[in-house]
C-alpha cells in the first residue's frame, strides 16, 4: 500500500508537469488569456516547487516524513480543485503556485518515505524502479492524456483529476505507510530558501514582463538589481550557516559538478520546449489538442525506453562520457526540428526525427546524472547533494521556459516587421507577435481596425511562427551543446572521475567508520 501510494504521487506530479502544456491553446482562448500569463500558468508551478524543494525535507524530518506526506498530498488536491473550478487566468495562476508548493513537498517526501520504508537493499532497488516507471509513465503519456481529456470532456478535468487520485492516495498512506523522523534533524534555512526565491522569480518576471516594462526602463532595471542583490545574499546566507541548506564545497568534486552541468542541459532545452511544442502542432501545423498529443509521444516515449541503456552505457564508459552524449544527442535533435520545422510541408513526419533524438537524448543523460550526483558525495551529504541537481533542474526549467517564450515573441516580430515593413507600430507589432505565438489572431483583429484593414494572409502569420520556433530551436541546440562540453570539460578524463569516485568513497567510509568509533 505504501509503495501504491508513492507511485500515484509519481504519477500526479508526472502528468501535472507534461499534460497542462497540451491544453494551452485551449485556456488562452477560454479564459480569454494572453502569451504571457500562459507563460505563467507553468512558471508559477515551477517556480513553487523550487521555494519548497529544500524546506520540505527539513520539515519531514522534524515533525515526521509521514505527517509531512499527508499534508502535500492533501494541499495537492485541494489546489488541484481550484485550479479546476478557476474561473479566470489570475485565480489559475496563483492556485497553479500553490499546486506548485504541494507537488514539491510531495516528490520529496516521496523519495524519504521510499528510502526509510524499505531497508533491505534488494527491495528498495525494486520499489525505486516502479516508483521510477509510474514517474515517467506520467510525464511521457501526460500529453495524450490531456488532449484526450479536452476532447472527450473539458480542460478543468486535466485539474479535477487529481482530486480522485489525491483522495485515494490519502487512503493508501494512512493505511500503509509508517511514520518516521530525525531527532538530530537540522533547523530550516528560512533566510537561504526565502534569498533564492526571490532572486528566481525577480529573474524569472524580468524576462517575462521585461518587453513591456521596457528592459532599460527604471522598474526593470530595479527588479534586475533587486534579484542580482538577492542572489549574493543566498550565497553569503549559505557561507555562514553551520548547516547550509547548499553546500558549496561538493561543487569541488569533479563528477558532481559535471552531472549538474547535465541538470542544467536538460531543463536548459527539453523540458522548457515541451511547454511550447503543442502550441507548434497545433497553431503552426493546424493539429487538434488529441493530434498534438499523440505528436507529442515521439518526444517523450523516448525518455522511458532509452534510461536502460544509458544505465549501462555508464557501467561501461563512465559517466564523463555518457552524459555529455546524451546533452549532445539532445542538441542534435533540437538541429533537426530545426530543419523539420521548416520544410515546405512541414508535418509532425519531419519532427519525427528530431523528437526521437531528443528524447533518446534525455532518456541517456536523465538517470546517469541522478545517480552520479548523489554516488559522488559520501552518503550522509546524499540528500543535499540530491536536493542541490532538483533545485538545479527546476531553476533552469523556470528561467528557460521564459528565455524561449522571449525567443520566441521576437523570433516572430522579426519575420513581421520585414514583411510589414511601416504598417505597424513597435507595441502593436509586439502585441501581435504575441497574439501569433499563442495561436490567437482573430481576436487582436477584432479588437484593432488597424489591424483588420491590413492585408494579413496566413502565409506570413504562419512563416512568422515557424521563424520564431526555428530560433527557439537553434537557441536549444546550441545551449545543450556548450553544456555538453562544458560538462564533459568539468568530469575531465574518464580515469580521472573514476579515480576521484573512489576518494570519495573511501572519504565516506572513513567518515562512517570515525563515527562508529
Amino acid at each position: 500500500m505504501a509503495l501504491a501510494a508513492i507511485c500515484l504521487c509519481g504519477l500526479m506530479f508526472g502528468l501535472e508537469i507534461s499534460s497542462v502544456p497540451t491544453i494551452l491553446p485551449t485556456l488562452e482562448k477560454v479564459l480569454q488569456g494572453n502569451f504571457k500569463q500562459m507563460q505563467w500558468i507553468m512558471n508559477a508551478y515551477t517556480i513553487a516547487c523550487t521555494t519548497v524543494l529544500m524546506a520540505t525535507g527539513t520539515l519531514a524530518d522534524r515533525f515526521g516524513r509521514k505527517r509531512t506526506f499527508i499534508v502535500s498530498i492533501f494541499l495537492f488536491g485541494v489546489t488541484s480543485l481550484i485550479c479546476g473550478v478557476a474561473q479566470s487566468v489570475s485565480i489559475l495562476i496563483v492556485s497553479r503556485f500553490l499546486q506548485g508548493m504541494g507537488g514539491g513537498a510531495m516528490l520529496i517526501c516521496q523519495v524519504a518515505v521510499l528510502s526509510h520504508q524499505f531497508h533491505e537493499d534488494r527491495e528498495r532497488s525494486k520499489a525505486f524502479a516502479w516508483w521510477g516507471i509510474i514517474f515517467g509513465i506520467g510525464l511521457g503519456f501526460g500529453p495524450i492524456i490531456g488532449g484526450l481529456i479536452v476532447a472527450v470532456s473539458s480542460w478543468q478535468w486535466v485539474f479535477l483529476i487529481h482530486v480522485l487520485v489525491a483522495i485515494l492516495t490519502l487512503a493508501l498512506v494512512f493505511s500503509g505507510v509508517q511514520e518516521s523522523s530525525d531527532p538530530q534533524a537540522k533547523k530550516l534555512d528560512i533566510l537561504g530558501i526565502v534569498t533564492l526565491s526571490l532572486s528566481i522569480f525577480g529573474l524569472t518576471y524580468f524576462i517575462t514582463q521585461g518587453s513591456d516594462l521596457g528592459f532599460t526602463s527604471f522598474a526593470a532595471i530595479g527588479i534586475l538589481t533587486a534579484s542580482s542583490v538577492s542572489f549574493l545574499l543566498f550565497v553569503v546566507a549559505e557561507k555562514i550557516n553551520s548547516h547550509p541548506m547548499f553546500d558549496f564545497s561538493v561543487f569541488r568534486i569533479r563528477n558532481f559538478s559535471g552531472a549538474i552541468f547535465g541538470s542544467v542541459g536538460m531543463n536548459f532545452s527539453f523540458w522548457p520546449f515541451m511547454i511550447y511544442l503543442p502550441i507548434y502542432f497545433q497553431s503552426g501545423l493546424g493539429y487538434g489538442t488529441v493530434t498534438a498529443g499523440l505528436s507529442l509521444l515521439a518526444y517523450t516515449l523516448p525518455t522511458l525506453i532509452v534510461p536502460p541503456l544509458g544505465e549501462g552505457l555508464v557501467l561501461r564508459y563512465q559517466p564523463g562520457l555518457v552524459i555529455p552524449m546524451g546533452l549532445f544527442t539532445i542538441g542534435l535533435g533540437f538541429f533537426l526540428m530545426s530543419y523539420g520545422s521548416s520544410a515546405v510541408h512541414a508535418s509532425w513526419l519531419t519532427m519525427l526525427p528530431g523528437s526521437l533524438l531528443a528524447g533518446a537524448g534525455l532518456g541517456l543523460t536523465n538517470t546517469p546524472v541522478t545517480n552520479t550526483t548523489t554516488g559522488s558525495v559520501s552518503s550522509a551529504r546524499a540528500g543535499m547533494a540530491s536536493g542541490i541537481d532538483m533545485s538545479a533542474r527546476l531553476i533552469t526549467l523556470a528561467i528557460n521556459i521564459a528565455l524561449m517564450g522571449f525567443i520566441l515573441v521576437e523570433g516572430i516580430s522579426a519575420s513581421l516587421k520585414r514583411a510589414l515593413p511601416g504598417s505597424l507600430g513597435g507595441p502593436q507589432l509586439h502585441a501581435l507577435a504575441e497574439t501569433i505565438a499563442s495561436g490567437n489572431v482573430a481576436s487582436l483583429r477584432q479588437a484593432s481596425p488597424k489591424l483588420a484593414s491590413l492585408d494579413l494572409s496566413g502565409t506570413i502569420f504562419h512563416a512568422a511562427l515557424v521563424h520564431g520556433f526555428g530560433l527557439m530551436m537553434l537557441y536549444g541546440g546550441i545551449g545543450v551543446w556548450i553544456l555538453a562540453a562544458l560538462s564533459f570539460v568539468t568530469f575531465g578524463s574518464p580515469r580521472a572521475s573514476f579515480d576521484k569516485t573512489s576518494v570519495t568513497i573511501e572519504d565516506a567510509r572513513e567518515s562512517e567508520f570515525t563515527h562508529c568509533g
